[in-house]
């Protein structure tokens, strides 16, 4: 595929800002740990700092370490991600790199200023909730879902061909 660094670096890019505006307006107008009830019963805005992962695992770990640990991860990500695109030609697994590569480096800009990410997204049902999450993670995790469909149901070769020639 000609061209596909500028519309992937797009791509990317439009996630990181539009992850890091949404932080910002949550830090600018909700307290921490303050809740909006957007649809009740199902859909809250509640803002929330992550010192761990996904679903805060690794939160308990020592604040210095935990950050270096993170940052560290999110670099050796992002270097195999620029690696895969390099190697790639096919339309769908580029678009899955660059919101994963957008959603990294939005936490990582998060990670670098604030030792934690900030998440506000909850949804929930009834006593059930969700655990609380973001832009990026959102990004993150449409792109991996965009490579297992990628991965469980291949193209045809005369298929792919097309899409590389795009």
């Amino acid at each position: 595929m000609k061209n596909k660094y500028p519309w992937v670096s797009a791509i990317a890019g439009l996630v990181v800002i539009l992850d890091q505006l949404t932080k910002y307006l949550v830090i600018k107008r909700f307290f921490l740990h303050e809740t909006v009830k957007v649809i009740p019963g199902f859909f809250s805005l509640t803002y929330v700092r992550n010192p761990g992962a996904a679903f805060g695992i690794l939160a308990g770990a020592s604040g210095a370490w935990r950050t270096v640990f993170f940052i560290t991860v999110s670099l050796a990500a992002l270097a195999v991600l620029a690696v895969l695109v390099r190697k790639s030609a096919d339309r769908l697994p580029l678009v899955a790199f660059a919101l994963i590569g957008g959603g990294a480096v939005g936490n990582l800009i998060d990670r670098v200023r604030f030792g934690e990410v900030v998440d506000f997204i909850e949804w929930y049902y009834r006593s059930y909730h969700w655990p609380t999450f973001n832009i990026a993670d959102s990004a993150i995790t449409i792109g991996v879902g965009l490579l297992a469909i990628d991965m469980l149901f291949p193209r045809k070769q005369e298929e792919q061909g097309t899409a590389k020639s795009d």
